[in-house]
């Protein structure tokens, strides 16, 4: 499969993305648009000016408004301006490489809370000025979004579940692969769990290190070295007890998901949407519908790992299969969700594919 190239005509550094990335100034900033797609409007609007004030869009006015002395000009009349974009899956602390398994030994958090601001920015210059970061190995995230939101680097604004929640040898397992010298017996605070009360303390251990929401690891996963990429890892009681007490903490709870059976489960005990879903079912569909389970379907994801299975040691062999036989069969699911009412939200898993490429989902 082909990837679509975006456009030229197609700006989707908005005026957001501009100041997101200035230095203010005095006056206000005028945007000449040659088109405005606003989001609120059937049609987009052509030859408009976008005024924004303290970093703020204080009026959009038709016609090409003439700046005053102390305003900033952004002539962006040969192009179609956008509003931020939304992500819902990213990675932000790591890009897939053959080198990737390597690093998880060799780097330290600082290594990839550095690499993190570099991705941060590369995907806020692609026009992504919100994303949801399901998962990665400590606290990175949850300091890049501090930085960020104190204005110290440019990024979007994040909603990170810090680390993910697994079970012993499960796909968020921060151990798996490694030998036994290194491997120890992670519990909650490394997010691995067994058992109701390691879940529930689980929730709270990411509550205290500032989360936004939970990420839970339903079934097994492509990239993990572990056989199985689509056996259920929860269960019912353990699942229950991750949703119970995320409620009690304010927290949402997403559920990474290839197969079915770990899907359903997660459907049923409430998580608020299903990432990848690569096997979901007529019934899976039909469970979501009535429960008002979003899907987050994470193509991207699907056809960049196909792609790269059949490379010749790009993936341990353990997790080079997994690769070939999952990626495909995303976007056909896609498909029958869509056709069969499920709500989705985009998100394409940016972190698995070069960050930056996430309008070519």
């Amino acid at each position: 499969m082909t990837r679509p190239s975006l456009h030229p005509s197609y700006l989707f550094l908005s005026a957001i993305l501009v100041l997101a990335v200035s230095a203010p100034c005095e006056g206000a900033t005028l945007v000449h648009a040659g088109r405005l797609i606003d989001g609120v409007a059937d049609a987009a609007r052509s030859e408009v000016t976008v005024v924004v004030e303290e970093g703020k869009i204080a009026a959009v006015r038709s016609g090409y408004v003439a700046p005053g002395a102390d305003d900033e000009l952004i002539d962006l009349s040969d192009m179609t301006v956008l509003p931020g974009l939304m992500d819902m899956h990213v990675h932000l602390t790591g890009e897939l490489s053959p080198r990737s398994y390597l690093e998880r030994v060799q780097f330290e958090s600082a290594d990839q809370a550095v690499r993190a601001v570099a991705y941060a920015r590369a995907t806020l210059m692609a026009g992504f000025t919100t994303v949801r970061n399901p998962g990665d190995d400590g606290k990175a995230t949850i300091a890049l979004r501090k930085a960020i939101s104190a204005g110290l680097v440019p990024g979007p604004r994040i909603f990170t579940a810090g680390k993910s929640l697994a079970t012993t040898g499960g796909h968020a397992d921060p151990t798996n692969g490694l030998n036994s010298r290194l491997r120890g017996d992670p519990g909650p605070a490394d997010g691995v769990v067994n058992g109701p009360a390691d879940a529930a303390k689980a929730v709270r251990q990411r509550y205290k290190e500032g989360a936004d929401f939970i990420k839970i690891t339903a079934t097994g996963g492509v990239l993990s070295v572990a056989k199985s990429g689509q056996n259920p890892q929860f269960t019912m009681a353990e699942l229950e007890a991750i949703i119970a007490t995320a409620g009690d903490y304010g927290f949402h709870v997403a559920a990474h998901a290839h197969g079915t059976e770990g899907m359903r489960r997660a459907v049923l005990a409430g998580v608020r949407s299903i990432e990848h879903g690569t096997y979901m079912t007529d019934e899976v569909m039909e469970l979501m519908k009535q429960r008002g389970t979003f899907y987050v379907p994470t193509i991207l994801a699907g056809v960049t790992v196909a792609e790269r299975a059949a490379i010749d040691g790009y993936f341990p062999d353990l997790v080079r299969p997994k690769a070939a036989a999952i990626g495909p069969v995303i976007q056909d699911t896609f498909a029958r969700a869509w056709k069969a009412g499920v709500k989705i939200a985009f998100g394409t898993d940016c972190g698995v594919g070069p960050h930056g490429d996430n309008a070519r989902e």
